[in-house]
């Protein structure tokens, strides 16, 4: 078991139509990380914490979607926060933006 699993506390309890209603919402999100970058364990940790089950995806080197960020965002910086709204796509970097952007959309 690792370290991130013992350390990362309980999930935010929401009813079952709340969550399935957030679950929605997550399908527009999704996460560029890498699994040892310290910045996107606080990042996960947080997600855990708001129980925001949100698609997760690794760039690590020759990854496909390593080109995507790239292309995407403009830079492989990790972790990156791709959020599509109203048929735009915007790309948020900084683990403490992202964090407070959950926090604000979805405590």
């Amino acid at each position: 078991m690792s370290i991130d699993l013992v350390t990362r506390g309980s999930k935010l309890k929401r009813t079952q139509e709340k969550q399935a209603q957030v679950n929605k919402e997550l399908e527009n999100l999704s996460l560029y990380q890498h699994f040892a970058c310290p910045f996107c364990t606080k990042t996960r940790r947080a997600m855990h914490k708001l129980n925001l089950p949100i698609q997760m995806r690794s760039v690590t080197q020759g990854s496909a979607f390593r080109a995507e960020l790239l292309e995407g965002g403009g830079k492989v910086t990790v972790p990156c926060l791709r959020i599509e709204e109203n048929g735009k796509v915007n790309w948020m970097y900084e683990s403490s933006d992202i964090i407070s952007y959950l926090e604000k959309r979805f405590s």
